[in-house]
């Protein structure tokens, strides 16, 4: 028995059925409506057995077929149909692919067709007695039964806003009251939120400051009269020697801290991973911002907090002009590189980075002849880290520094990868899926070693999010846990660091790492830098926000819901909290601050941002020397 079904009273259960039935009737009479409009179109001489048996077998197949997928999806996420499903519906191909090689497909359709086909064959006699009865297919009943399933609609539409059955405190009890198909289609209704509508506010000059507080490094001069924009001027101490170094920052599919041997798992899935982490600057409490990948590159390019509804790299025709971390490292002479192991079309990935600085390099543009192993997602590791080893060779016979920011596909279902590399066969789940990833970058690293670029190169390496983020809680913070690593030998000492951090914090530490100096519109902090302000990492889905501040963590809701969860690692006792509460006025100032940044276009990239940084620091030069 899973652990949550512990977590729940004689109560909550009942609540669970009877909110599950009220959402099944508000679905049915959703769906009764246009259904019940074609019969009434349907002239009564054709109305017949053939009709009603034929609806009969389309409408039961539809229904099982979507019970069964719900319970896949399940399966897969902890949760009924969600934002993930619409998005799964909008990249198709990719999603069937994915799910022909995970499932047996053929299997289960048939056997579908089978039981629709037998239940319809079942009910034959009391179609029969429906056939011998014209007043059910008389005009008036089918307008009276019309005007009645109208009414109804009407009313249910007007109850689910209101209804809440007091579920609380339980997510997997919450979602297992929900209807499927409802909940599918409201989250393509939800998928972008007005964080002033539904979100805790407060007066922008109450949390301004609290806002430029937990931003502002040691050194760093906001430049805007405006105290909602975050945009200063960051000092890395840049000389001579600045700008000199490549970056190769990895993030990989769904790599959860929980996995590596070195956190405590007894499997021995990381070995490479486990050995690396020795030689590395790492980071042992660093969490992922939200729970799909486009949530992860979003915070590690843009370095902004995971605002409510789709992220910003979905937001077609608002995905691009940011000051990302390719834009400053581009303007810089960098050669910024997005290279993907599957089609980058996939969230809208080519569209953003394309558009805020990057060049592409996907699965679209690689020969097949250097594809040695491919599945629904995209080239398995090992090729995509080889078409990463051909773009450095080549910005480096240019010489031409290079950043790369690399985005791997393997650690997927079907969880399929080439035979003979690892002692786990292909395709038998995560765990091989995971020493596969952990065997693939230790053949990059090794290839990498063997290059003239190698010594001048820093690797970065974390995951986009973890395999799992569902949990009893709203925002269970511990499954938002990934690792952090960057390895450099002759650059980066070893060495390991507790400092609470999360993806938003990765773009400043590179313009630390590169001794650059510039205008920052970023959220992040420098992880290099001694911690002087509160700690704290962002987390969040595309409903619920946190902020975790190593013991404590707020969460704003729709409905501009406002609670802590005390002990959020152990006990994560849920509580009522005020807007004066200084945990909550944090998380405020955070997510009201980055969603109206983004609403004001606070985050545009200025092209000659770089310049201005250079003619002040020339200009601060002159003076001192006057003095």
């Amino acid at each position: 028995m899973p652990d949550w079904v512990g977590h729940a009273s004689f109560l909550s259960a009942f609540a669970v059925f009877l909110k599950g039935f009220f959402y099944d009737l508000v679905f049915l009479a959703y769906f009764s409506t246009p259904l019940l409009l074609v019969l009434l179109l349907i002239p009564n001489r054709v109305f017949s057995r053939i009709i009603m048996s034929g609806l009969s077998a389309v409408l039961l197949f539809l229904m099982l077929f979507v019970a069964v997928s719900e319970w896949f999806f399940w399966d897969e996420f902890s949760t009924r149909f969600n934002f993930i499903a619409v998005d799964y519906l909008v990249y198709s191909k990719e999603v069937i692919d994915n799910i022909r090689e995970s499932y047996p497909v053929n299997t289960i359709l048939s056997v579908l067709f089978v039981i629709s086909i037998t239940v319809t064959a079942l009910c034959q006699p009391l179609f029969k007695r429906i056939e011998k009865q014209p007043s059910l297919a008389g005009f008036a009943p089918k307008i009276s039964i019309m005007l009645t399933s109208i009414t109804l609609t009407v009313l249910f539409a007007l109850l689910v806003q209101k209804s809440s059955f007091g579920i609380s405190g339980n997510t997997y009890l919450k979602e297992l009251s929900g209807n499927g198909p409802y909940d599918f289609f409201a989250a393509f209704r939800n998928n972008t939120l007005n964080y002033d509508e539904f979100y805790a506010d407060l007066p922008e000059q109450n949390i301004t400051g609290i806002l430029r507080k937990e931003v502002k490094d040691t050194d760093n001069t906001f430049i805007e009269q405006n105290p909602a924009d975050i945009r200063r001027e960051v000092n890395n101490n840049e000389d001579e020697t600045s700008g000199k170094h490549n970056v190769v920052l990895v993030t990989i599919e769904s790599l959860s801290a929980k996995y590596l041997g070195s956190f405590g798992d007894k499997r021995n899935l990381t070995p490479n991973i486990d050995k690396i982490r020795k030689e590395s600057l790492f980071f042992n409490n660093f969490y992922a911002t939200g729970t799909r990948t486009d949530r992860g590159l979003e915070a590690v390019t843009l370095s902004i907090p995971p605002t409510p509804g789709r992220s910003i790299v979905k937001r077609i025709g608002h995905e691009s002009g940011y000051a990302s971390l390719g834009q400053q490292l581009s303007a810089r002479g960098y050669d910024s590189v997005f290279v993907y192991g599957g089609r980058g079309y996939f969230d809208n990935m080519n569209a953003f980075f394309s558009g805020n600085g990057y060049r592409i390099v996907d699965q679209s543009s690689v020969p097949e002849s250097e594809i040695h192993f491919k599945n629904a997602w995209g080239m398995d590791d090992v090729s995509l880290y080889q078409q990463a080893v051909k773009v450095a060779d080549a910005d480096y016979k240019k010489q031409q520094p290079f950043f790369m920011h690399i985005m791997t596909t393997s650690n997927h279902r079907p969880y399929t990868y080439p035979d003979g590399k690892i002692d786990i066969k292909s395709g038998k789940g995560r765990d091989g899926a995971v020493k596969y990833t952990d065997y693939a970058i230790a053949q990059f690293l090794a290839e990498a070693k063997q290059k003239p670029w190698f010594d001048n190169t820093i690797f970065i390496f974390l995951a986009d999010h973890c395999a799992g983020s569902a949990g009893i809680q709203d925002l269970p913070v511990q499954n938002y846990h990934i690792p952090l690593w960057i390895y450099a030998p002759k650059i980066v000492k070893a060495q390991e660091s507790s400092r609470l951090s999360s993806q938003i914090d990765v773009a400043p530490t590179v313009m630390a790492l590169l001794k650059l100096d510039y205008v920052s519109t970023f959220f992040g902090r420098n992880l290099l830098e001694k911690e002087t302000e509160q700690p704290r990492a962002l987390i969040g889905n595309y409903q619920h926000l946190g902020l975790f501040d190593g013991k404590d963590l707020a969460i704003l809701s729709p409905g501009k819901n406002i609670r802590i969860h005390k002990d959020a690692l152990g006990e994560s006792k849920e509580t009522p909290a005020t807007h004066e509460n200084p945990l909550i006025e944090r998380a405020i100032a955070y997510y009201q601050l980055a969603s109206n940044a983004y609403d004001k276009h606070l985050l545009a990239w200025q092209p000659n941002s770089t310049n201005k940084v250079a003619k002040n620091k020339e200009n601060n030069k002159e003076i001192d020397h006057e003095l």
